[in-house]
């Protein structure tokens, strides 16, 4: 049964919980458990980086752009993650429902800036939901050309993606994460077949042994700042472990024992990769092979020569996947953003609907899937390019936005425990945390600064991209506002509906 606790209207006095669903699938209600477990939650915030795209499309940029000090590109923001992961795990076990950043803000800094947030990750998840399926057509369209030699109208590969993103996030949750569980376990097996076949026949002259790329000094680069803007969005996302906290089973230890392995896989498995890209090339090949044309194929051209043409070509099949994968699992929790505002009469209540057959929030799926037909739309009758365009441009407030929600995010975790620690130290509740802080803002920053990197496009472009993301931190404060001087009931129920599990 739903309900809510009494409020106060200082922030942090309640834990946001929700409710189990009913079969009825009104809206309003919670989210069904559906068990997910450890494994579910790393499937979800793994596929969501999408690691073979990263290897493939986003590792030679970083080499080209940081040289050497590449490796260090994906160790840097792991670790600043890593620091966010402990008090954000520790918060967890505290505020469980599906607003995931939105609940974490509004009981550390307030309702009001907590709205404003909601709608950044509204506008950020939607964004990257958009640049992945854009990134599914790009990459499908060039594996049917170079392996089957097909050409085909980039429209039909969209709506393929939006159809099958929209079936996946509306049938229950377990049904998508083993979808992604699949597309994960194809593509990292990929990766490691050529990455164990440069390593098993020595590197290129040796190259195994060379500790160059793992020189500290390697950092002092001119380029590594700016690298860094490519390297940090390869672990957005992992934010989902809480997304899905009302459908997990036991969250309380599943959502931050999926929080850690995601991270430290992703930064592990990214900086391994990075090396066994120098090893195959040698650090100087591999610097001459990323400055030159050859570097959107660096990685797939590695792959043909350590292994075969066949492994190139696999790969290239299964970067179709790795969108589709990532694709889906923000589409997920843009659904999930959606409905815990409209549960929170912030949209409107249909959108809070839940399917009574899946569980899943059927009226926040709907929503994202309007979106998406919306702006491919538009996209087809512009003539917009798919990656240049479509990709590319949504990326940028996509990847910023999320950032800039982990960075407040880490402000609010330590604001919520300077009240009270609940049982944890100073270092888990303030100076972890505040580090992260220091670490995420510092990204935002390079992330603005260095924003051509992300879109490819000029100034003004580029400003009216990431135009988005302030006017929905101001849109969202204003909104709260007016809940509170006109509507002050709902105001004070702000993320206070709870669950008993």
């Amino acid at each position: 049964m739903s309900t809510r606790r009494p409020a106060d209207h200082a922030s942090g006095s309640d834990h946001a919980r929700s409710t189990d669903t009913g079969s009825d699938g009104q809206a309003g209600q919670g989210l069904r458990a559906a068990g997910l477990g450890t494994a579910h939650l790393v499937f979800f915030v793994v596929a969501a980086a999408a690691p073979l795209t990263v290897v493939a499309g986003v590792v030679p940029l970083a080499i080209r752009t940081g040289g050497t000090s590449a490796a260090f590109g994906y160790l840097v923001p792991a670790l600043v993650l890593l620091l966010f992961a402990v008090g954000f795990t520790a918060m967890s076990p505290l505020i469980r429902n599906a607003g995931a950043f939105y609940s974490y803000i509004a009981h550390g800094l307030g309702r009001r800036l907590a709205v404003g947030s909601a709608l950044i990750a509204v506008v950020s998840y939607n964004a990257m939901t958009i640049c992945l399926i854009a990134g599914f057509t790009f990459y499908a369209q060039s594996m049917l050309s170079s392996v089957f030699g097909v050409t085909i109208s980039w429209i039909p590969l969209a709506a393929l993606a939006i159809a099958g993103v929209a079936l996946l996030g509306y049938f229950k949750v377990t049904l998508g994460a083993r979808v992604l569980g699949l597309a994960l376990g194809l593509e990292v097996l990929v990766l490691l077949v050529y990455e164990i076949a440069v390593i098993g026949k020595g590197g290129h002259q040796g190259a195994q042994f060379t500790a160059q790329v793992f020189d500290p000094s390697v950092m002092t680069h001119s380029g590594f700042g700016a690298m860094l803007v490519l390297t940090a969005g390869g672990f957005i996302g992992f934010e989902a472990t809480a997304l899905y906290a009302e459908e997990a089973r036991d969250p309380a230890r599943t959502v931050p024992r999926a929080t850690y392995i995601a991270i430290g896989f992703l930064g592990l498995f990214y900086t391994f990769s990075v090396w066994c890209v120098f090893m195959a090339y040698g650090p100087d090949g591999a610097l001459t092979v990323a400055n030159g044309d050859g570097v959107s194929n660096l990685t797939f051209d590695s792959m043909g020569t350590w292994v075969g043409p066949w492994l190139s070509e696999t790969a290239q099949a299964l970067l179709c996947t790795s969108a589709f994968a990532a694709a889906l699992a923000f589409h997920n929790a843009a659904a999930r953003y959606h409905f815990t505002l409209a549960r929170e009469k912030l949209l409107p209540a249909a959108v809070s609907y839940v399917s009574p057959a899946h569980g899943s929030p059927a009226g926040g799926v709907a929503v994202q899937t309007l979106i998406n037909v919306v702006v491919f739309t538009i996209a087809a009758a512009a003539g917009a390019d798919p990656y240049l365009v479509v990709f590319l441009w949504s990326s940028a407030p996509g990847v910023l936005g999320i950032l800039l929600l982990e960075g407040i995010a880490a402000v609010a975790i330590v604001m919520f425990f300077r009240r009270e620690r609940h049982g944890h130290s100073i270092w888990r509740t303030a100076v972890a945390p505040g580090l992260a802080a220091v670490g995420l803002f510092g990204l935002v920053a390079l992330s603005v600064s260095q924003i051509d990197l992300l879109t490819a496009a000029d100034g003004v472009t580029n400003v009216l991209l990431l135009a988005p993301i302030p006017l929905a931190l101001l849109g969202g404060v204003a909104l709260a506002t007016y809940f509170k001087r006109n509507r002050p009931d709902d105001y004070a129920a702000l993320t206070t509906l709870e669950v008993d599990r």
